[in-house]
């Protein structure tokens, strides 16, 4: 079982819109950034686009941009428009009741994993797609003694 990506790929699209705000850009132009097919893109800029985060224009002149400011949005926007299961879902299928362990491990777990879910999303409600950006930047900046290529 592999865990979506979709969050992690939501940020950089609209982390990649921020720095090209002065203009809308294509889903291929966003592809090439990520690394991935363009109807990937397009997918989770429909998620996006459904949560308010981003504006798309179709056409010749058409392209995305973001739809709020990036100091508005903040990570758990995004992870709620990309991400529509728990992190820690509980058991496929039901425990054997029978079993002392069976019947009350899912009540057990439900409430730890319901707290750490709400931590995480709390983490990510602390922090704007801005404070991403500028992180981004002063990563980018080449340290003392470091090349820049």
């Amino acid at each position: 079982m592999s865990a979506s990506s979709r969050f992690a790929v939501a940020v950089h699209i609209l982390a990649l819109l921020e720095t090209n705000a002065n203009q809308a850009l294509s889903s291929s132009s966003i592809a090439a950034s990520v690394n991935t097919n363009p109807v990937v893109i397009r997918r989770i800029l429909g998620r996006l686009n459904k949560a308010g985060l981003v504006h798309t224009e179709y056409g010749a002149d058409g392209g995305t941009r973001l739809a709020r400011s990036a100091h508005e949005i903040t990570l758990n926007d995004i992870y709620r428009a990309t991400e529509n299961c728990r992190i820690l879902p509980l058991h496929a299928s039901s425990p054997n009741q029978d079993c002392r362990c069976g019947r009350t491990i899912q009540p057990v777990l439900s409430t730890i994993f319901s707290n750490a879910e709400a931590a995480m999303q709390q983490v990510l409600a602390n922090k704007s797609l801005a404070e991403v950006v500028r992180e981004m930047q002063a990563q980018a900046k080449p340290q003392v003694g470091q090349s820049s290529v």
